[in-house]
Parts: structure tokens; C-alpha cells; sequence
């Protein structure tokens, strides 16, 4: 695993952002796998400037999001697709027929997880897959224990996992209790993982990760078994590691 420790979560984002339009730049026609969530966001309004500032292209490129909230529809204002078309499909050039995220809506939600694994194999998997990490070291919506082989599945989810969510609901008990998402493994079939972590709440998944051995405890430390993972983390969501390991 590589790691790039920057000073704040403005210039990891930029270091993020550069890093996609790498991918994007080497292969117009790239699949980036997306995340969500309160991480990603300053890295996605980064890329909206580049888009505009340095006419990035992105009239080729496929996305393939992590996960969508069971019971909230593309039109619902908390739902993770009106939060990708709100902060970045809508203010760049993608193609909106190439943007994929789970119907949380689905009739079958089984057949809506087996559904959306085929699609990851058909359309990717992604060239570039971004990732957050959770207070409890979930990544997707992969709460701890979740198997290691798992792919596209249903998940109740965690409280703490909902409590960290709740400021984009007007409430706690807003905050859906289940969601569909790409499973470890389905994560892991990607090329390369770029995985963001910033603030100090995160820093004791980042210990965990760098400085325990693999477990199913904590999702993210899956990632140790993927041949090219980089790790883009702030100081402050650094400061448990034991020893400095890279720098900006």
C-alpha cells in the first residue's frame, strides 16, 4: 500500500482529484468506480473546476457507484443518486447513460444485488475505485464482520454507521437502516484503489488498518490483499500511526 500523508483535507482532495484526472487523461474511455459520503465531496467539487478550468473530458468515461440506500429513489434529496448528480454528473461532461448506482427502489433487492454484480463484470471493473473509510472501518457500506468474499448484497446498517450519516437527515431515525452495496470482493476485482481518509475521528481505523493484521473486524483491511492500493490521508486522521510512512 502507498501512502501519501498531506497536511489538510483540502490538498488531499487536490491530490485526489489529480490522480482521477490521471486516469482519466492515460484513458478517456475509463471506468472510475465512485463513492459518497461527507470524504469525497471536496475531491468531486475539485474535479468540477478541472472540468471547467482545464476542460478535463469526461464524455467517455463509465462511473460505477459503491452504493444507494434501500427505500430512497434517484429523486429523493438524501439519496446517493441525487447526491453524485447534485455534486459532480450535473457540472461535468459525463454521459448520464453511463453513470450506474443500485436502485434502492428495486421490487427484488436480491435480484437488484445479482443484477448490479453482473453490471460491475460487464461494464468493468473499475480502472480507478475511490473509497472512503468509516469511524468502524467500513468500506461501501461493508459494516465489520461482513465476509471477505462477499459481492453486491443487502446490509443492515450499523448505528454508528447511521449516527455519522444523520447530519444529512433531519434526523437519526430519518437515516434508512439498510442499503445495497458492492461487496469486498466485488471492491477488490478493481485495478487500482485509491482510498481517502481525513479528520481525526478517522484516526483509529487508519491505525487499525495500517497496524493490525487482516481480519473481517474491519472491512477496510481487505485492501491488504489488493496489489495496488494508494492511501491518501491528513495529518490528523494520521496521528495513531505509529511511525510516518510517506509525505506529501
Amino acid at each position: 500500500m502507498e501512502i501519501w500523508v498531506s497536511q489538510d483535507y483540502q490538498s488531499l482532495s487536490q491530490k485526489a482529484c489529480g490522480m482521477i484526472e490521471d486516469e482519466v487523461t492515460r484513458n478517456p474511455a475509463a471506468v472510475l468506480g465512485l463513492a459518497t459520503g461527507s470524504t469525497p465531496l471536496q475531491t468531486y467539487h475539485e474535479m468540477v473546476e478541472g472540468y471547467r478550468r482545464r476542460s478535463v473530458d469526461y464524455r467517455h468515461i463509465s462511473t460505477i457507484n459503491l452504493d444507494e440506500y434501500v427505500g430512497l429513489g434517484e429523486k429523493d434529496p438524501q439519496s446517493y443518486h441525487f447526491f453524485m448528480k447534485k455534486h459532480l454528473f450535473d457540472k461535468i461532461n459525463i454521459n448520464p447513460a453511463r453513470t450506474y448506482i443500485p436502485n434502492g427502489l428495486a421490487e427484488d433487492l436480491e435480484d437488484e444485488c445479482r443484477r448490479y454484480e453482473l453490471l460491475i463484470d460487464q461494464i468493468g471493473p473499475p480502472d480507478l475505485q475511490i473509497l472512503g473509510i468509516g469511524q468502524n472501518g467500513h468500506i461501501g457500506f461493508n459494516e465489520p464482520h461482513t465476509s471477505f468474499k462477499s459481492e453486491t448484497h443487502m446490509i443492515e446498517l450499523a448505528e454508528s454507521t447511521r449516527k455519522a450519516n444523520a447530519r444529512f437527515f433531519e434526523s437519526l431515525e430519518n437515516v434508512p437502516r439498510k442499503a445495497i452495496t458492492m461487496g469486498i470482493q466485488s471492491i477488490l476485482k478493481s485495478k487500482k484503489i485509491l482510498l481517502l481518509a481525513s479528520g481525526e475521528n478517522k484516526a483509529e481505523a487508519i491505525r487499525s488498518l495500517l497496524e493490525e493484521p487482516p481480519s473481517e473486524d474491519m472491512p477496510a483491511s481487505a485492501l491488504c490483499y489488493h496489489e495496488d492500493v494508494t492511501l491518501l490521508v491528513d495529518k490528523e486522521a494520521y496521528k495513531k500511526v505509529e511511525y510516518l510512512r510517506g509525505d506529501e
